[in-house]
Parts: C-alpha cells; sequence; structure tokens
C-alpha cells in the first residue's frame, strides 16, 4: 500500500464512530477541488508512509477506536488493498472505505468478502458533467454499476456530492438526488476553494 498519511483520531470521518485514517497515495480522476492534490498529483507526494508503522500504531489503539477509513486518493487503486483491509479486520476494526467509484469490480470483491463495514461514494456530476468535474474521461457505466452494487450491498452507505458552483447548478443537486434516490444517504458538501488546483 501506497500511505500518503495517517490521521490517528477522527469524530466525524466515520457516521458515530471514532476513527484512525488511513489516506492511499493516487488517484484516476483530477477534480479542481480535491482536498487532498498532495495525495493526487505524483509530483506532490511525500515519502509513504510504511505499512508497519501504521498497524503499530493500530495496535496501540485497540479498544479505543471503532474503526479505520481508508480513503485517498482513491484506494481501490492500490492492488494489495483487500490484504490491507484484512489485516485491519483481524485487528477487531471496523473498516470504511472512501471510493470514487471508478473499480466495480474491486468494491465488488470487498462486498463479497466482507471486508467493508461502511462506503461512502463521491458522486462528482450528473453523468453529462462527469468528465467536465473530473477533468479525466470517466467510465460512466463502472461508476453507475458502482452505485447499485453499494445499494444493494446491505452495507451502510452514503453517497455525496461536493458542490462546486463553479461547474454545478441547483438543478445537477437535484438530478442526482433524483437519479439515486435514497435523499438520506445523500449528502452534499461545500466546496473548499482554498486548495484548488
Amino acid at each position: 500500500m501506497r500511505i500518503g498519511g495517517l490521521q490517528k483520531l477522527s469524530f466525524i470521518d466515520y457516521p458515530q464512530k471514532t476513527a484512525a485514517i488511513v489516506f492511499t497515495q493516487g488517484c484516476n480522476f483530477r477534480c479542481g477541488y480535491c482536498h487532498n492534490p498532495e495525495l493526487i498529483y505524483p509530483d506532490m507526494y511525500q515519502i509513504p508512509i510504511p505499512e508497519e508503522q501504521v498497524f503499530a500504531f493500530l495496535e496501540t489503539r485497540i479498544g479505543k477506536l471503532d474503526g479505520v477509513v481508508i480513503t485517498g486518493g482513491e484506494p481501490t487503486l492500490q492492488p494489495d488493498l483487500t490484504d490491507f483491509i484484512k489485516k485491519i479486520k483481524s485487528m477487531g476494526y471496523l473498516v470504511k472505505l472512501d471510493s470514487n467509484g471508478s473499480n466495480p469490480e474491486v468494491l465488488k470483491k470487498i462486498m463479497d468478502e466482507k471486508l467493508a463495514d461502511y462506503i461512502a461514494m463521491d458522486i462528482k456530476a450528473p453523468f453529462d458533467k462527469y468528465n467536465s468535474v473530473c477533468r479525466v474521461s470517466v467510465n460512466i457505466d463502472n461508476i453507475k454499476k458502482s452505485i447499485e452494487l453499494i445499494k444493494n450491498s446491505g452495507i451502510p452507505f452514503q453517497f455525496r456530492t461536493t458542490y462546486d458552483k463553479t461547474k454545478l447548478a441547483d438543478d445537477d443537486i437535484q438530478k442526482m438526488t433524483t437519479f439515486l434516490n435514497v435523499a438520506e444517504r445523500y449528502k452534499i458538501q461545500k466546496c473548499n476553494p482554498v486548495k484548488n488546483f
């Protein structure tokens, strides 16, 4: 795993749980409002944190933290993601996975092996605006597959959209709300223009 950051305590990133956050390096999207550009652009990468260091910390927090959030970057790009999650689960932690939904096969594997206890997927835009918001060519079929996998997984989940007013309009949010049809599990996040890239 290429681990670009470790936040040792969060009260907000895993709903109703205390958690540590593992940030993976690398992403296949280039959203202009990205809050973690240092994890996205290879020329901004710092030396990865060794897995051993992460697990050594987690050992000290058993019984004190509820779970671990794996975010990015885009975690599903990591070839050893499932093995990493299995190690975390073996320590008794719950696992929340954050994803952009671009790799439904990886999500399905994680679901089939019951490795995630919560999944959050970023819905970037209505499908006709995805490429513009993500600033890359996006396989929309994969995004749709991931949405359906998550909705039908039986795992607690949340969809969320960062509302960048330079890219999205109010009716775009309405389109996504209607398509997702799970309003109670759809969250709109404010855009932080300070870190726009």
